[in-house]
């Protein structure tokens, strides 16, 4: 898939009850094996072993799944319940009718001495036939390998001027997202207030962080 070198082909077809047999799951997320997933493949594995470049720090391998959907939803939380307890990096293929989605995570060991990860924000990119997914497979290493997938479906968020870390940028667009719900929340309480000496805090407190939104972009 995505136009990988042959090497790294891996075409196997997994059981969804291996999943929720072998995963931590809760009755609601074996539901959603159930219900929304069709069908997983192993589609490829990017390491050193398969690929021309050096092993990454940080990011060993990458695994590529395709799901295939039910329907054009997904509950999340499979994605993050895989992604927690697989010791490796993956990038999701969502199949429905023939369009995909990509999804992927930004995700880090959890450093408790255990296998596990620690899964930070999903990325995804919208659906789209295969051969348009915004992927090639870039970098010297397999980190910067993963560092560029996630940044290549994430799009404009994550793109920086600036020479930051993945990490940086998904923190930066954290802070982002943080500070646009609170300007939201506030624009609503604008809105409502009738008395004018309230409305002028308000407006401050807004003031402020629209300023400090625009400094991070």
């Amino acid at each position: 898939m995505l136009g990988l070198p042959k090497t790294t082909e891996f075409n196997k077809r997994i059981s969804k009850q291996k999943f929720y047999e072998n995963l931590t799951v809760t009755p609601a997320i074996k539901r959603v094996f159930i219900d929304q997933i069709k069908v997983i493949y192993w589609r490829n594995k990017i390491a050193a072993t398969t690929v021309n470049l050096a092993p990454g720090e940080t990011v060993t391998e990458i695994e590529v799944f395709e799901i295939k959907l039910n329907s054009s939803q997904l509950d999340a939380a499979v994605l993050k319940q895989i992604d927690k307890e697989l010791p490796y990096h993956i990038l999701f293929l969502l199949e429905y009718e023939g369009r995909y989605q990509a999804w992927m995570a930004y995700k880090e060991e959890a450093g408790s001495g255990t296998n596990a990860f620690k899964v930070g924000t999903y990325y995804h990119t919208d659906w789209m036939p295969e051969d348009e997914l915004p992927l090639k497979l870039d970098g010297l290493n397999i980190d910067k390998v993963y560092e560029n997938f996630v940044r290549q479906i994430a799009g404009d968020v994550l793109q920086t001027n600036n020479e930051e870390s993945l990490k940086e940028s998904v923190e930066r667009d954290e802070k982002r997202k943080q500070l646009q719900k609170q300007i939201d929340s506030l624009q609503a309480k604008v809105r409502k207030e009738k008395q004018l000496n309230k409305q002028v805090q308000l407006n401050v407190e807004l003031k402020r962080l629209r300023k400090e939104l625009e400094d991070i972009l």
